[in-house]
């Protein structure tokens, strides 16, 4: 009796592949979203926050260990350029808006003095002069003191 190459089992692996370019030939880029889709949600139900907090890191660790700075810059810029390209000024004032809540509900009036002194210092470029304008060191201050008035009557 003759050994048949017929005869011969299939690996796991020659089979998978196998049944992956059949696939691959017979649907389109539909099946594979909708597929994607639908194990998204099947993993989504089956595990809480706390694993995609921790895949997140693992993946962050892995990135940052793979790239540098610059790579970082780039994305950035990439991301940056994207979003301006398909959002108008009253989405930036909207988000800025959002922040600035978020922010007021989480400092209180020292914060806002505090830096309010530091940007006055940082932008001054003298001490008034003499000549009868508020410094810009004061101009901060004041702002910072405004600002937690205004947040302390609200």
């Amino acid at each position: 009796m003759a050994n048949n190459k017929d005869d011969r089992k299939m690996t796991l692996e020659e089979a998978g592949r196998k049944g992956g370019e059949t696939t691959a030939k017979t649907h389109d880029r539909d099946f594979y979203q909708e597929i994607g889709r639908k194990g998204g949600e099947a993993t989504s139900e089956s595990h809480g926050r706390e694993f995609y907090q921790e895949i997140g890191r693992k993946g962050g660790e892995a990135t940052a260990d793979s790239h540098d700075r610059d790579f970082y810059k780039e994305i950035g810029r990439k991301g940056g350029e994207a979003t301006s390209d398909s959002h108008d000024r009253d989405f930036y004032q909207e988000i800025g808006h959002k922040g600035g809540e978020a922010t007021s509900d989480s400092h209180d009036r020292d914060f806002y003095q505090e830096i309010g002194r530091k940007g006055g210092e940082a932008r001054s470029g003298n001490d008034g002069g003499g000549d009868g304008k508020m410094s810009r060191e004061e101009a901060g201050r004041k702002g910072g003191e405004a600002r937690a008035r205004q947040r302390d009557d609200s």
